[in-house]
């Protein structure tokens, strides 16, 4: 059992188990200091989803922030850690070819740097944009890229994020249409209530068994301001619940900014009355 920075015994677990730190379970975002992560880590027991190979800069050296995060990782306390993949200029649904084979590539190299570092679960996002991208044969060409790019893949999960994803069909059809075993989609309940008119419980009722990951935090509606839970008015409580009676196993990360934004996360969720 881990112990916090005074001594004191560590006992988390999120109403009746459904959400835990340690063992997979429940990890915090890679958005604060190193330091930061260590002592919050330390405290909670949580894992770490690294956004280290989200970026271009780190993915162009591959070799080198591997071996850096690998360090990096161990000076954290070695815990539990899952990558959230690159997204900035890439699309799974490009027309241009020249467009699609860089998103490949990088998504490529984010998947070389998990087996290298025994990570068994990226997020990659939908990558749509709304008044720009028609939804219109969308499905099929994300199908089509997902399709090819697992192919010959086993043993990393990889799950689909929506982000500024206005509607639910056009996910739950991609989703329905892959199945190699390893495919599911991430649930970000933020970005689903400033994004869409459909509330995140509502997006986990719809998307159900599919959801595998669940990125949690806070806003009002209006800006996608990765608030601290409880801050804000996305139903979390209601959208947990539903994920968590659809998929028990599910794994979760709290996706907040700050250090304490993170505490204040972890202190909402034990107080959470998260049942099926």
């Amino acid at each position: 059992m881990k112990k916090s920075k005074d001594g004191k015994r560590i006992d988390r677990q999120i109403k009746n188990g459904r959400i835990q730190n340690g063992n997979s379970r429940l990890f915090i975002s890679h958005l604060p200091t190193d330091e930061q992560m260590k002592d919050l880590i330390a405290e909670t027991g949580c894992g770490v989803e690294s956004i280290e190979f989200s970026m271009a800069s780190s993915l162009d050296r591959l070799p080198e922030s591997i071996c850096a995060y690998e360090k990096r990782l161990e000076f954290m306390g070695n815990p539990e850690c899952i990558f959230h993949g690159p997204f900035l200029d890439l699309n799974p649904m490009a027309f241009d070819s020249m467009v699609l084979e860089a998103t490949r590539v990088r998504y490529e190299q984010c998947y070389q740097a998990a087996k290298a570092l025994g990570v068994k679960q990226i997020t990659y996002h939908t990558c749509y944009l709304p008044r720009i991208y028609m939804l219109i044969g969308w499905a099929d060409r994300v199908v089509d890229f997902y399709n090819r790019f697992l192919e010959g893949k086993e043993g990393i999960r990889i799950l689909m994020e929506n982000v500024q994803d206005p509607e639910i069909d056009p996910i739950l059809e991609v989703a329905d249409r892959i199945t190699h075993p390893d495919f599911g989609l991430c649930l970000d309940t933020g970005h689903a209530h400033c994004y869409s008119n459909y509330p995140a419980d509502e997006w986990a009722r719809r998307l159900g068994s599919h959801v595998k990951h669940i990125h949690i935090h806070d806003n009002d509606g209006t800006f996608d301001s990765h608030l601290a839970l409880g801050e804000g008015t996305v139903p979390t409580e209601n959208a947990l619940t539903t994920v968590y009676a659809n998929t028990p196993d599910a794994t979760c990360t709290i996706e907040c900014s700050y250090e304490e934004s993170v505490r204040k996360s972890v202190e909402w969720l034990e107080h959470a009355v998260i049942l099926p």
